[in-house]
């Protein structure tokens, strides 16, 4: 496939905090820029990347809205914020009196394809955490509810629906990649999952992958945040749950949340943000963790999991309630090490 012309991006901001545009200028092999080059993506406008600011900002917003000028894709990063009661106001285009939402739903009228991206503008995210007074939604869906500024029903000019390339933050290969499909015409309906996320992330677990797997198997379980051990049992770690391909593809080219010592906490997710308890602890009812693999049954993985920690070799015991490798393989530890 071959792309009949430079694919247009206008990528706005909305109420989020930015990360994902952190998180997308680490893209690594090719860098940011080098990948916009080789897919003959041309990005209009960006606010940390564009030069054009106030009133050139403002007339550009006019083109693209009037169909004057035609765009491809509108990327949003962060949450629609509809207060206060519906009006907008609380989020107003600089440099005029607009709502913010207003805008973006003409603009998303105009453009062939429509992202959000972060799970903030895909579900409202982080802004819509605690009472949500700024009424903060996704462009889509409103938590795990369809509907959200655009509503349920609504397709693009290009015959999808709104793209969630959500994460918190969301990783730069998930926005590159998307973009690349859609830049070539080859991101179909059946590509996404059923909730509008890219499928060629979310068809992995952050669980494939993980480097505590062995400890895992053997469900030998750390106790505190700094030790090695599978961190499901006690920890709050959800990787046996999350679609992310985190540990397939590392962030950075090199890390993950639970390469760097922290539980997975679903990002991905709607409703990731309110979990109803410490995102370091793991619920349990009768000693039994709340949050088991979703494609296994609870009578299977506790059965399982009786024989995996009967099974567990002496060294994964010691070393997965220790915060460094106290026996390595292939020895035997010492009587009372």
């Amino acid at each position: 496939m071959t792309a009949p012309g430079p694919y247009r991006v206008l990528w706005l901001q909305s109420g989020g905090c930015g990360g994902c545009s952190m998180s997308l200028l680490n893209a690594e092999h090719p860098d940011l820029y080098g990948a916009l080059d080789a897919l003959g993506i041309e990005l209009l406008w960006h606010p940390s990347l564009s030069e054009a600011s106030g009133s050139e900002f403002l007339a550009l917003l006019q083109r693209l809205e009037s169909g004057e000028q035609a765009f491809d894709a509108l990327c949003l990063e962060g949450s629609v914020m509809r207060g206060p009661n519906g009006s907008g106001r609380f989020h107003r285009l600089a440099g005029s009196d607009r709502p913010m939402m207003s805008l973006i739903a003409k603009l998303a009228e105009r453009a062939r394809h429509v992202l959000a991206i972060g799970s903030c503008a895909a579900f409202g995210g982080i802004t819509a955490a605690g009472g949500n007074l700024a009424e903060a939604c996704g462009l889509q869906y409103d938590g795990d509810q369809p509907g959200g500024l655009l509503g349920g029903a609504w397709r693009s000019r290009g015959g999808l629906p709104v793209i969630n390339v959500a994460g918190c933050p969301t990783h730069p290969g998930w926005v590159i990649d998307t973009l690349a499909q859609l830049a070539l015409d080859g991101l179909t309906p059946d590509r996404l999952d059923a909730l509008g996320r890219p499928r060629d992330y979310t068809d992995h677990l952050v669980h494939h992958g993980c480097p505590r797997n062995e400890y895992y198997e053997y469900k030998a379980s750390a106790e505190q945040p700094s030790d090695l051990g599978c961190m499901m049992e006690n920890l709050g770690c959800l990787g046996t749950q999350a679609r992310a391909d985190c540990n397939i593809r590392p962030w950075n080219g090199s890390g993950s949340c639970l390469e760097g010592g922290y539980a997975c906490i679903n990002c991905t997710s709607p409703g990731f943000e309110e979990p109803g308890h410490p995102f370091t602890q793991t619920p349990k009812i009768a000693g039994i963790p709340v949050g088991l693999p979703t494609d296994m049954p609870k009578a299977w993985f506790v059965a399982l999991a009786s024989l995996s920690k009967a099974a567990t070799p002496r060294r994964l015991k010691l070393n997965a309630v220790a915060d460094h490798i106290r026996v390595p393989p292939g020895h035997e530890p010492e009587d009372g090490s």
